[in-house]
């Protein structure tokens, strides 16, 4: 399934200073459906590349962190149970600011 992931407020510092990428994520086990749950472990298993500890937290994104689906707050669509369709726009916000 081809996405579009977008990384800013620092986050992309984490996948070597690239905001914007193009990606194609599969589903595993013959699953269908890609949920956010699965892209956030793909995530971190493909594009993280250095303190993956700043972007998660257990099996969700840290508390600071905006995702926006198709421009929609995720928490509005479910959070990790969200259903991901093809060439779906995901985009990840740190709104923590150092100062």
């Amino acid at each position: 399934m081809q996405l579009t992931l977008e990384f800013g407020g620092g986050l992309e510092l984490l996948c070597e200073s690239k905001k914007i990428h193009k990606v194609d994520v599969e589903t595993q086990n013959g699953v269908e459906k890609l949920t956010m749950e699965d892209l956030l472990t793909w995530v971190r298993t493909n594009l993280i590349k250095e303190r993956p500890e700043m972007f998660m937290k257990g099996d969700t994104v840290r508390p600071g962190v905006l995702v926006l689906v198709n421009d929609c707050d995720w928490e509005l669509s479910g959070q990790l149970n969200t259903t991901l369709e093809e060439k779906d726009v995901v985009v990840f916000i740190s709104t923590l600011h150092g100062g």
